[in-house]
């Protein structure tokens, strides 16, 4: 019996960035399942994570919110469950739901490995995910992982962590394929996030980039990761990061390689079980990474490298087949998206714009820009890398809070972003626009635009976050 609506099934890998897939231009990646998906489907080339950072992201793209609203503006912090969530949408709608792999939105701590931090129990924090469980909160050895379903018994995974979770989804597939609700699979991939050790991937995959080459980026700078934590200084960096990089790399790229197959797994066995047509596919990433550009490592920074990801959606008959949209997709937009193309009622509530026309290859209203928001550190309460920009179809514009610096860069004309445009007259204009673009936003968001730790005392207790922008008083 065919279903009324779609099935749904939404990929996201951790710190795969557009620039390291082979439809994104990169010759050195082994993406050829992902690339080949890219020409079944739309391509939004300018979708961007409005936080690059593992938390925040996720609870944007469960709420269709701001990490403003969310109050996820940094990692290891307890979700507030009072939102009205993609999840609660599509269970009250009759989907068989699954939910498998990384959460990271039920923390008090940065203890990772206590089964307490792990386990997100059954009930409003796994945000309307009531049907089939197999999760953690935080974890990226994935030789030695493990997963919870509905009781605090740790399950380890006997094998590749992504290997294992391909098979958990098309075994959950296949058995509830021929049921009379439709389907909404969320897999939560850990790869290809650090660590980057040659014992955190599978050797056979390791070993095809043992011939590629990965010297330092074009836009490499000595730097420090200070805005991580004091100790990553500038001899931290020449010690520890610079040595290291084309080493790690090469394990990124052999992990997306590996995550890359069984993407291709996940499709052909889709195809197999006779869900292709009548199944919404979409594949993206929470972030990406930046391996030295402009002296900077891992995410959580505008640049392209950290903020740009890849966002495929596929839907045969209805989404036009190589497609690309230029729509400025951010994370807020994709709940709201989802639920427009599956025909669901979208919640008042939610601040991102349904987009799923520009998905049909139709006509209407676009964002003028995607508003991004760095709130700050990845888990410590450490202020200093506070930011807010602007990324429209042509230009990144940002502001840093710590010292007011401003950027804007043309990425058609410098897709590396080397020249910062502030003081060029003939980008006057351009950059007056976005900066006002940036001040109505966090005017329609109520985002004070604060320092990381203003949030602790006035949004948590315990790493627990008790307010949301609807409850926030001004002070």
């Amino acid at each position: 019996m065919p279903s009324k609506r779609p099935n749904l099934i939404y990929l996201f890998a951790d710190q795969l960035r557009f620039q390291s897939t082979g439809y994104g231009g990169d010759a050195r990646a082994l993406t050829p399942n992902i690339d080949h998906f890219a020409s079944e489907g739309v391509s939004f080339c300018n979708c961007v994570s409005g936080h690059p950072m593992c938390a925040p992201y996720r609870a944007s793209l469960f709420t269709g919110k701001y990490p403003s609203s969310t109050g996820m503006v940094i990692n290891e912090l307890r979700m507030n469950p009072d939102h009205r969530c993609i999840g609660h949408v599509l269970t009250d709608a009759g989907y068989e739901t699954a939910y498998i792999g990384k959460w990271h939105l039920w923390a008090n701590e940065s203890a990772h490995a206590k089964d307490e931090n792990q386990f997100v129990p059954p009930g409003p924090d796994r945000l309307g995910w009531d049907g089939y469980w197999a999760g953690y909160n935080f974890w990226h050895n994935y030789y030695k992982a493990f997963y919870f379903e509905d009781t605090m018994e740790r399950i380890n995974v006997d094998g590749y962590e992504p290997d294992v979770q391909t098979d958990m989804a098309l075994g959950w597939l296949n058995a509830h394929r021929d049921g009379d609700d439709p389907l909404c699979l969320f897999l939560s991939y850990g790869t290809p996030h650090d660590p980057w050790d040659e014992d955190n991937v599978p050797e056979e995959w390791l070993a095809r980039f043992d011939e590629e080459d990965f010297p330092l980026c074009e836009t490499y700078a000595d730097g420090s990761a200070e805005y991580w934590n004091p100790s990553m200084d500038r001899q931290w960096w020449l010690d520890t990061v610079k040595p290291n990089l084309s080493r790690r790399q090469r394990i990124y790229y052999a992990m997306t390689a590996n995550l890359d197959w069984n993407i291709g797994r996940l499709l052909k066995g889709i195809e197999e079980a006779g869900m292709a047509d009548d199944t919404v596919v979409v594949f993206s990433s929470d972030h990406g990474e930046m391996f030295g550009a402009h002296g900077r490592v891992a995410k959580n920074i505008f640049y392209e490298e950290a903020a740009r990801i890849p966002m495929l959606m596929r839907w045969p008959g209805q989404i036009p087949a190589g497609s690309v949209s230029e729509a400025c997709l951010n994370v807020p937009d994709i709940m709201p998206t989802l639920l427009g193309l599956l025909d669901l009622p979208i919640p008042e509530e939610v601040e991102g714009m349904d987009l799923s026309h520009s998905a049909l290859g139709q006509d209407g209203p676009e964002p003028e820009a995607a508003y991004m928001q760095g709130m700050g550190h990845t888990y410590m309460w450490l202020d200093g890398n506070e930011w807010r920009a602007a990324r429209d179809k042509r230009f990144t514009y940002a502001i840093m809070r710590a010292d007011g610096s401003e950027y804007l860069f043309d990425n058609q004309a410098d897709p590396l972003q080397e020249h910062n445009l502030l003081h060029d007259l003939n980008y006057e204009q351009d950059l007056e626009r976005l900066r006002t673009f940036v001040v109505e936003r966090m005017r329609e968001l109520n985002d004070p635009f604060e320092r990381t730790t203003w949030y602790r005392g006035r949004w948590t207790e315990d790493r627990k976050i008790v307010r949301t922008a609807t409850l926030h008083a001004e002070e």
